[in-house]
């Protein structure tokens, strides 16, 4: 029987050491709580999130090892840029963010549900509000064809979710965004457990000892709270051949 400690109602800033988390399942280490703001920043800055399912209480983890993104690491292969060579997509940032989101937790194809539920999309709905959550968009014309979105700590960026709704959009967004984290002097970007989609990309397991040492030092740095659709024209176009960064593209049309 796995014992799980409650998390206090009242003390959203207290979390166990990721360190005693379980093995099995990997990284498992307390229930309860909420999703107020005040407790999703304290669990990111210490290398704890939230992932539950319909019919579970909120349940916090810490795996090991952790994966994540160099944003100065991320591979650019040229398959993908033949594949993206000739789309017309555009791309933006914190334009829309609960879009993306809301894209994110469309069940995929074999899926009968999605973690990401109404609960969750408010809380993450609220920390964009607040300046601490944000999204990549990518657009062809009007429509959404893929993005991603995360939590920013310090200049820790931790990304949550992305999506496709055409081949590459997820990619290109991800590549975009570790472009402008790398301008912003953010270093890692965590996208917790692995998978070869990431791997693929360049992504890196780490430690959880490592990430955590990681977290503890870029996640009390300044960081840059507040709404980010002002860097709109740093993001590149990272099919581009020989990517610079003269080579900024518009956001989406507006009306």
């Amino acid at each position: 029987m796995i014992h799980l400690p409650l998390l206090d109602p009242d003390a959203p800033d207290q979390f166990p050491d990721p360190c005693v988390a379980l093995a099995e399942p990997n990284g498992l280490l307390a229930f309860g709580g909420d999703l107020s703001p005040q407790r999703l920043l304290s669990a990111y800055s210490r290398g704890i999130f939230p992932w539950f399912s319909e019919g579970e209480p909120i349940l916090w983890w810490s795996p090991d090892p952790r994966c994540v993104f160099r944003t100065d690491a991320l591979k650019i292969h040229r398959s993908l840029r033949r594949q993206l060579a000739h789309k017309d997509w555009r791309l933006s940032v914190d334009h829309a963010f609960e879009d993306v989101v809301r894209a994110c937790a469309a069940p995929r194809t074999g899926e009968s549900g999605t973690w990401i539920m109404p609960s969750m999309i408010r809380a993450y709905a609220r920390l964009h509000a607040l300046g601490h959550a944000h999204s990549v968009e990518v657009w062809e014309g009007r429509r959404l064809v893929g993005g991603i979105y995360g939590v920013a700590v310090g200049r820790l960026f931790c990304g949550e979710s992305m999506f496709s709704a055409e081949s590459g959009g997820s990619k290109i967004a991800l590549i975009a965004l570790a472009d402008l984290l790398r301008s912003l002097d953010f270093p890692l970007i965590d996208t917790q457990v692995s998978n070869p989609h990431t791997l693929l990309l360049g992504a890196i397991e780490v430690p959880r000892v490592t990430y955590l040492q990681d977290v503890a030092r870029i996640g009390q740095l300044s960081g840059h709270v507040g709404n980010w659709a002002e860097y709109t024209p740093r993001l590149l176009q990272p099919c581009s051949p020989k990517p610079t960064h003269e080579a900024a593209i518009r956001g989406p049309a507006t009306s």
